[in-house]
């Protein structure tokens, strides 16, 4: 047992000591909180897009940075999950990528507005937040060999839509089936008619209607035909 006056120098000691802790502690997070905050890169159209995000009360229905409601997406690192095309399109019109079941405001944003709107989520996604949230799923787990694919003749509106959602020879999304081998269950009509109208093919499908260019079908009909 401790003498009184034992007693009294083991609590002084340890009160010096963990003070001393948690004050290195502090003057150690505040040092990093530049460069983990990514404030270097905080441009204007960046803060326009915070003012977007708040004057239109995005967070009573999305997380971001773990703050917010949690009836819609969190958005912390949506445009590395998603790409700015996607992101971009959904935002001009909600309710035409999910007819019928999407409940996003159309807000008549401008293209410039949306533009802001991204930028500020793509800084947001680029804070350091310590592996918050996990890593996007852009890898699926497959069984068995997949034979590469060379995405370099793909049409610009694969890599910036398609594969946020979906894979091919392990490369992209896992949200939606992998379209290794798609032009063996396709003919061209059928497979342009899904890409043009998915809701109209098979009501109730996840997959979004994405109102693509007649040439942006037949591009990516044909690129999708020849895997």
């Amino acid at each position: 047992m401790l003498s009184k006056s034992q007693a009294k120098l083991f609590f002084f000691i340890a009160t010096v000591g963990f003070s001393g802790v948690f004050l290195f502690l502090t003057v150690d997070t505040i040092r990093q909180v530049p460069a983990r905050s990514n404030q270097d890169a905080m441009t204007a159209s960046v803060v326009h897009g915070k003012e977007l995000w708040d004057s239109n009360n995005c967070m009573g229905c999305h997380t971001i940075l773990g703050e917010g409601a949690y009836y819609a997406p969190e958005l912390t690192r949506v445009v590395e999950r998603r790409g700015e095309a996607w992101i971009r399109t959904f935002i001009k019109d909600p309710q035409a990528m999910y007819p019928g079941k999407r409940k996003m405001v159309q807000y008549d944003f401008s293209e410039e507005e949306i533009t802001d709107i991204i930028n500020f989520l793509d800084w947001v996604g680029k804070i350091d937040t310590n592996g918050f949230p996990r890593d996007p799923d852009m890898a699926p787990a497959t069984s068995g060999a997949i034979a590469a694919v060379d995405l370099s003749h793909a049409p610009p509106i694969y890599g910036q839509i398609c594969s946020s959602c979906h894979s091919l020879g392990g490369q992209g999304g896992a949200v939606g089936p992998a379209l290794d081998g798609v032009g063996k269950r396709f003919d061209r009509v059928a497979l342009r008619a899904w890409l043009a109208d998915p809701q109209a093919v098979k009501p109730g499908t996840a997959m979004p209607k994405l109102n693509l260019a007649p040439a942006e079908l037949d591009a990516l009909t044909t690129f999708l035909l020849a895997q």
